[in-house]
C-alpha cells in the first residue's frame, strides 16, 4: 500500500487510482474545495504525507498550485496530456493504469505495511456499523478524528491505514456520549 495520500480532483479520479495501485485518495471536488476537505488533507498531509495528482489540464495545474502552496512538502504525481485523454476529456480518470503507476513510482511513492488496528466488531461494538444514528456517531468521531466521514466499511479502512490509536478512537467516542448521549 502507498504510504501517502493520493490527492485528486474527482470521484473518477480517485477510483481509476485505487483501480491501479493499492491507496488512500482525497477527491478536491475541484478548485472549491471545502474546509471539511482541506481538513482532512491537512490531516493526511501531517500523518502520512501527501501527493498532489492532478488533471494535466489549466484547472488541474491550479489546483496543484494551490495545494502546493497550502502543502509545500508534497510530492507531486504528473501524466502528460496525451496519457490522460480519451475522446478529447482529459483526465487522470482516463490514464491507462501503467501509466498512473509508474507517475506514482516517479513522485517517489513509499511502500509501507498497514496495521490493522480496529476490526468490524470494534463498529458494531460501538453502535457505528448500522441501526439509528451510526452514520451521525461515524460523522462525529471521523471528524474529531480528522478522517472525516465514510460508510462503515470506508471508516473501518481509515481508522487503520491513518494510524488511528484507541485511545483516541475512545476519546472521540467519549465525546460523543458527552454531547448526544
Amino acid at each position: 500500500m502507498i504510504k501517502e495520500v493520493v490527492i485528486v480532483e474527482g470521484r473518477d479520479d480517485e477510483n481509476r487510482v485505487r483501480e491501479a495501485c493499492e491507496c488512500d485518495t482525497i477527491a478536491t471536488s475541484g478548485f472549491g474545495i471545502s474546509k471539511d476537505t482541506i481538513d482532512r488533507i491537512k490531516n493526511a498531509y501531517e500523518k502520512r504525507g501527501i501527493i498532489i495528482f492532478t488533471d494535466p489540464d489549466f484547472a488541474g495545474q491550479k489546483i496543484r498550485k494551490r495545494l502546493d502552496d497550502m502543502f509545500p512538502n508534497s510530492k507531486h504525481a504528473y501524466l502528460s496530456p496525451c496519457e490522460a485523454t480519451k475522446n478529447g476529456d482529459v483526465g487522470i480518470e482516463n490514464a491507462k493504469k501503467e501509466s498512473i503507476i509508474r507517475a506514482l513510482e516517479k513522485a517517489s511513492a513509499e511502500i509501507s505495511e498497514n496495521e490493522i488496528t480496529f476490526f468490524e466488531e470494534d463498529l458494531f461494538e460501538n453502535g457505528m456499523a448500522f441501526g439509528h444514528g451510526a452514520r451521525s456517531k461515524r460523522q462525529f468521531v471521523g471528524t474529531f478524528l480528522g478522517i472525516g466521514y465514510g460508510n462503515s466499511k470506508e471508516f473501518l479502512r481509515r481508522l487503520n491505514s491513518y494510524g488511528i490509536k484507541r485511545e483516541k478512537f475512545y476519546e472521540a467516542l467519549q465525546e460523543w456520549e458527552h454531547k448526544y448521549g
